[in-house]
């Protein structure tokens, strides 16, 4: 062990900014670095595609860097682009926690 903090990136729909928000100061109050979305589009930051692109490859670095992912998902919401960080970080060896249970796919 290196004797740094450890490092968590959050992932989930923008569209839960306050519950990001909310995760990512419990987390940094328990001495825990936090990597998370820098942008919103949800929540009325706007963003062209190919920004969005950008971003999406730029959060899957933020997991390689991270210790484990920690999953913002109120209502157990689940969309397409979390499901896939999350493969990836299964992939890369990342523990994987949720904030709540997750829906499965074909019941959302």
């Amino acid at each position: 062990m290196s004797g740094r903090p450890e490092i968590v990136c959050l992932c989930g729909s923008t569209r839960f900014a306050e519950e990001f928000r909310a995760v990512n100061l419990a987390l940094t109050l328990a001495g825990v670095i936090v990597l998370a979305p820098g942008v919103f589009a949800h929540a009325s930051d706007p963003i062209t595609d190919e920004q969005k692109a950008a971003l999406a490859a730029l959060h899957l670095a933020k997991i390689d860097l991270a210790d484990r992912v920690v999953v913002v998902n109120p209502g157990g919401y689940l969309g397409d682009s979390t499901r896939r960080e999350i493969r990836y970080a299964h992939h890369r060896g990342k523990p994987v926690e949720y904030t709540h249970p997750p829906v499965p796919a074909h019941a959302a």
